[in-house]
């Protein structure tokens, strides 16, 4: 069957149910309208599967790996289970270990404290800021933005050909952008890695609620995500890969759980054995619940197929790419042009409008959702809108009042639970506010555009 055909067929077309999906908001021209969340690469909702599932084991909740008890029990168990679910929908090798975190941010964190000392890590500049900065301790090369495919691997076959040899190193990449929504060549920049005897990490925070993402297929050495973006609540991630790496380093946290044995030195001090298993980076009481909702979340994923799920996913983007430009006034943004192949993120400018203007008159007139700013990719942003990608700007804040000029961009995002009409909602009040203005009189407020009451 077609993507085409899929995307005309209504049980394709049907979302998956999500929490907030009858949420009213009221409109500062008056009456209510139900909320058009258009924010998923920031937060996806909930689905309503995952928070069953959360609220079906919630009254039988307890604490892993520490007691006896019966509820004790049964939460180890399903917190262990969980991670073979999630080693099961990343296409985990025979020996990799899944440690679950707090975020993308918090997995890459981890595996920046456990690069070997000498290790040169190699990263473009369009990356989210949770891949460019989690590296104190390792040399770092900054590759600038390639405008193709084939010049994002060349760059990087460059750079690790310059490097001394000898060396650990690591490549760390998107294998969506946060930004334009566009896949990079993940499966040809991990071939360029290991044919240079570095290794790589993918930050599927983007990629992962989108398309299937496999360890073993895309022969990547780690995989990180988060459960926020695929469709599960707040305060859990994943960070799956090699384990030679994570069983050398010294502990992300140091406590109870990570440690297998502690004793009482004569001098008065303590030795540790630290576990050589996942545990030895959860030290604590982990998130029982956020790990049991991203095994819930892979679960639901992969019952409802990415064949479905990417199908009218597809449908969706060509309704938001084909309307917006159907006004001239709108430039959406992208490294790879308007073919690459990309997921349902999608950002722009629109002439005349100080991006936090327009995304406050699409909340406050019309109860839609969306992004603006520099999105955490401040120097991607930044070379997109033609400026210096050096230049310093604040996530999400711009400084311009409404309608003066102001380099950060409005970004609309959506996926598995988003409904048709709030993309047709979005498209039709893109084009009256550029047309008719906004109806409504705005200011800004601690850095924010607010409407003026």
């Amino acid at each position: 069957m077609s993507v085409s055909t899929l995307a005309a067929d209504q049980s394709v077309r049907a979302p998956l149910p999500v929490l907030g999906r009858d949420v009213t908001v009221p409109l500062v021209t008056g009456g209510e309208v139900t909320y058009a969340a258009l924010d998923y690469a920031a937060s996806a909702p909930a689905l309503q599967r995952v928070w069953d599932d959360v609220a079906a084991y919630a009254p039988y909740y307890g604490s892993v790996h520490r007691g006896a008890g019966y509820l004790s029990q049964l939460s180890t168990d399903l917190f262990e289970n969980a991670r073979r679910t999630v080693a099961e929908f990343l296409g985990c090798r025979e020996g990799d270990q899944v440690v679950f975190t707090r975020s993308t941010t918090d997995s890459l964190n981890l595996l920046a404290r456990a690069v070997p000392a000498d290790c040169r890590v190699f990263v473009f500049e369009t990356e989210h800021h949770a891949s460019l900065l989690p590296w104190p301790d390792a040399q770092v090369t900054y590759l600038n933005a390639p405008r193709t495919p084939e010049q994002a691997v060349s760059t990087l076959e460059r750079a690790l050909a310059d490097r001394d040899p000898h060396g650990p190193a690591l490549v760390c990449v998107t294998g969506a952008s946060n930004v334009t929504g566009e896949l990079w060549p993940v499966r040809e920049l991990a071939a360029a890695a290991h044919a240079y005897g570095a290794r790589i990490v993918l930050d599927a925070a983007q990629l992962a609620p989108h398309h299937p993402v496999s360890v073993t297929d895309l022969d990547v050495d780690w995989v990180a995500f988060s459960g926020h973006k695929l469709y599960a609540p707040f305060g859990s991630g994943v960070l799956a890969g090699r384990a030679d790496w994570l069983r050398e380093a010294e502990p992300y946290l140091a406590g109870g759980g990570a440690s297998r044995r502690v004793t009482r030195r004569t001098d008065g001090g303590v030795d540790v054995e630290w576990h050589d298993s996942a545990a030895r980076h959860e030290a604590g009481s982990p998130n029982v619940i956020g790990a049991y909702s991203i095994a819930s979340a892979c679960r639901a994923l992969t019952e409802a197929g990415f064949d479905t799920l990417v199908a009218r996913e597809q449908h969706l983007i060509r309704t938001v790419r084909d309307g917006l430009a159907g006004v001239p006034e709108v430039k959406i943004l992208s490294l790879f042009g308007d073919d690459a192949p990309r997921v349902g993120v999608i950002s722009f400018v629109v002439e005349g409008w100080n991006s936090s203007h327009f995304a406050a008159a699409l909340s406050a007139e019309y109860g839609i959702g969306v992004r603006d700013g520099l999105f955490c990719a401040h120097p991607l942003v930044r070379t997109l809108l033609g400026g210096d990608p050096q230049t310093q700007g604040e996530c999400g804040a711009p400084e311009a009042a409404p309608g003066e000029k102001s380099l950060n961009a409005i970004r609309v995002s959506f996926g598995a639970g988003t409904p048709d009409e709030h993309v047709e909602r979005f498209v039709t009040a893109v084009r009256e506010l550029v047309r008719d203005g906004a109806k409504w009189q705005y200011r800004t407020e601690d850095g924010r555009c607010v409407p003026a009451v």
